[in-house]
Parts: structure tokens; sequence; C-alpha cells
């Protein structure tokens, strides 16, 4: 599967660098799923969980504090004042 460079930073700094295959994040206006070759945009988001599919098949799970998604043609990053994965 392609996959895309997913950034997520928060005011404590980067919290994942790498590639990713998906990422299920919820917006203001509903879920979204995000993957490679997804057309760009900038949204809000809202206090969710959040998913990251990486390459390997493994699922990172965390929960952000509301935000913004830029979605670029090969990169995506995800800006949260909070933002902590599952243990």
């Amino acid at each position: 599967m392609n996959t895309f460079k997913l950034t997520v930073s928060s005011p404590d700094g980067n919290k994942f660098e790498g590639d990713a295959i998906k990422l299920d994040v919820r917006g203001t206006e509903g879920e979204l799923a995000i993957m490679a070759g997804h057309i760009p945009f900038v949204t809000s988001l809202v206090k969710a969980p959040v998913t990251i599919l990486l390459e390997d098949d493994t699922e990172k799970k965390a929960y952000a504090d509301g935000g913004l998604l830029t979605v670029g043609t090969d990169s995506v990053t995800l800006l949260s004042g909070s933002f902590e994965f599952e243990e």
C-alpha cells in the first residue's frame, strides 16, 4: 500500500513523525480517513480518538484534544493542543 509522511505535533513537541498508510480522525463535519493521494485540504478537529495505521499493519491509537489537520499533496500534519498515545 502507498504511504504518506505524517507529522503529529503539540505544544510539547512532535508526537509522531513517519510514514503512515491511513489516518483516522474526527473533523468538525464528521469522521475522516486520510490515505496517500488524498485531495489537499485543511479542517479543524474535535476532541476524539485518532488511529494511525503503519506500514507493518500495526495501529497506533491516541486521543487528540481537537486541533487542525492539514493534508498536502505528499504530507499530512496534525496539530493539537494535547495528543496522547494509548499505552
